[in-house]
């Protein structure tokens, strides 16, 4: 199984969860990809694309995609452009449209201030996870409900686990690891 990981707005591959993730399902045997995407500076949708091009090779009906923050809206607009079917997504920290935070809006318009088309994305993505923790200071509850809303799932509420980052403590995330081995 091919896994490919999406951080978010500021981030990075080697920050929060990733690099723990990453370790676990390599233990697997599965291949583990962690793109570095351009951001603050540089970040939109097509620059992001650009880089994932590489990535897009690994895409296939063995494919999970994980992404955090900006992450699944990326991972949206992938799905929404694709051509064939992945295995599942799973979703932390995860929004579509404005948070009512102008800085990030401002960097993350191009990617989840839009019309998606659920339907493709469902089609190419059949299993979803949402996950979202009850204190989030940057992505509100009702987002990660609209979200999961828009995907048919319920997402999964983490108690206290704020942005699911590195600062709230987040280096490692067993139940997002669970969720990926019960597939």
């Amino acid at each position: 199984m091919n896994v490919i990981i999406i951080h978010g707005s500021y981030g990075s591959p080697n920050e929060n969860w990733f690099p723990w993730l990453k370790t676990e399902l390599e233990k697997f045997g599965h291949s583990v990809f962690v793109p570095n995407f351009p951001t603050p500076k540089g970040q939109s949708l097509e620059n992001w694309m650009k880089t994932f091009k590489e990535f897009r090779q690994y895409l296939d009906k063995d494919t999970v995609l994980v992404g955090h923050s900006l992450g699944p809206a990326f991972i949206l607009n992938v799905l929404e452009k694709l051509d064939k079917q992945v295995k599942a997504a799973f979703f932390a920290a995860g929004f579509v449209g404005n948070l009512g935070n102008p800085e990030f809006d401002e960097i993350n318009k191009s990617f989840a201030d839009k019309e998606f088309n659920w339907n493709k994305i469902k089609e190419n993505c059949p299993l979803f996870s949402v996950f979202q923790s009850d204190n989030d200071p940057y992505v509100p509850m009702e987002k990660a409900e609209g979200l999961a809303g828009y995907l048919g799932v319920e997402p999964i509420i983490v108690r206290e686990a704020d942005h699911f980052n590195e600062k709230a403590g987040y280096l490692k995330f067993p139940e997002i690891l669970e969720k990926i081995k019960e597939i």
